[in-house]
């Protein structure tokens, strides 16, 4: 194994990079924190007059300082140049910011950065070398390209919200912003490749992803078999349906204290672990997906007898994939969770403290965490004016 590098000399391998997020609410601002977690040094192009509109997004009505908590958790360890875009002493400044920056990502409507005067064949023209990265709801072209690239409206025409919940129930979205995640994690993935490949060519790339065809990728296993079948909406579980396609035992199961989740199990070794003789019926493996309702009624009905922990300690120890299901307090409770390491405590500009989950990467086996909190707005604005005042030289390599 290489060495790891000593503190004096490790960086993060991001560090000199320049991002400039132009992103608003969630998918492309999560984009720019997770380069900003690997060294690049991120700087927010905001609105004069209020800024990301994610500042005033209260979830639980919970604020920190005079913006929401939820901005400040997507928007650490940021700068913020605040700007008009119409003005053009600012779409000058604006540009000039371009031009020696590494990365920029935007999550405006299509075709409203071409109006502004920053869409990509203009700014390539300022800076060849720049990877150029766009977050849209469904893409630049199509019946959907106009509509709200908003995450519950794209879970709901993906056919995700069809895959939670039982037979007998409606459409249940995912509990939260998976598709505004998940595409600002494959931006990630596709800005690192343009960069990767700038290292040898010295030129950018345009690099777009898409709420919806995120959604569809996260969906790649139920959407490939769907493709090479007959092509007809699966049927969700009547009973405990935790994955559409899953056969039985797969679910979570009430037990007389909690509930207790477990996977991929042969039947035949539930019926001799669980001392179970209504599962006989059902040993044979072909049975596991035809009768997967019936099985796991009869689960159902059996677990509920005793505690959690009576049922963990029979089939954990067998090797059976299972699990407690755990509410926020009793995971953070656990030496499990702290072992983890994956809180942070962050500080915001005005001294005030909160605590929010860390980068989940670790490089040579560090942790990447940072206090610097998101930036008021506009708080760097005066500086980042002097900086492009003084003459500089355009990044090399």
């Amino acid at each position: 194994m290489p060495d790891v590098p000593q503190a004096s000399d490790w960086q993060r391998p991001l560090k000199g990079l320049t991002v400039l997020d132009f992103g608003q609410f969630l998918a492309g601002p999560s984009c720019a924190l997770r380069l900003a977690d690997l060294g690049a040094e991120v700087i927010k192009v905001e609105r004069r007059q209020g800024g990301d509109l994610c500042r005033q997004l209260y979830v639980a009505d919970q604020a920190f300082g005079s913006d929401s908590l939820l901005f400040h958790s997507i928007n650490r360890n940021k700068r913020s140049l605040a700007v008009d875009l119409k003005d053009p002493d600012d779409l000058a400044l604006v540009k000039r910011l371009i031009a020696i920056a590494d990365v920029l990502i935007h999550t405006f409507r299509p075709g409203v950065i071409e109006r502004i005067g920053l869409g990509y064949d203009t700014v390539r023209a300022l800076n060849p070398r720049l990877v150029y990265g766009v977050v849209s709801g469904y893409g630049d072209v199509g019946p959907w390209r106009d509509k709200p690239g908003q995450d519950l409206l794209v879970q709901a025409r993906s056919g995700m919200a069809w895959l939670s919940g039982n037979a007998d129930q409606g459409p249940v979205p995912v509990g939260l912003s998976v598709t505004d995640l998940t595409a600002g994690a494959h931006l990630v993935q596709g800005i690192l490749a343009a960069l990767l490949r700038r290292a040898t060519t010295g030129t950018g790339a345009l690099v777009e992803v898409s709420l919806m065809a995120s959604a569809l990728d996260l969906q790649f296993e139920q959407m490939t078999s769907y493709l090479n079948g007959p092509q007809e909406q699966p049927v969700r579980s009547a009973v405990n349906n935790a994955n559409i396609h899953a056969t039985a035992p797969y679910g979570v199961y009430r037990t007389a204290d909690g509930h207790i989740a477990i996977a991929m199990t042969p039947i035949a070794r539930l019926h001799v672990l669980l001392d179970c003789d209504a599962l006989a019926p059902y040993v044979d493996p072909s049975t596991a997906y035809r009768d997967r309702d019936a099985i796991k009624r009869i689960l159902r009905d059996l677990l509920v007898t005793r505690p959690s922990r009576h049922w963990l300690d029979r089939l954990e120890h067998e090797g059976i994939w299972c699990g407690e299901v755990l509410t926020w307090p009793e995971l953070e409770k656990t030496e499990a969770f702290a072992a983890l390491d994956a809180v942070q405590q962050v500080v915001g500009t005005d001294g005030n403290r909160m605590h929010t989950t860390r980068c989940p990467i670790r490089i040579d086996g560090r942790v990447l965490k940072s206090t610097a909190g998101a930036p008021a707005l506009g708080a760097d604005s005066d500086d980042i004016r002097e900086m492009l005042s003084e003459p500089c030289e355009q990044k090399a390599g």
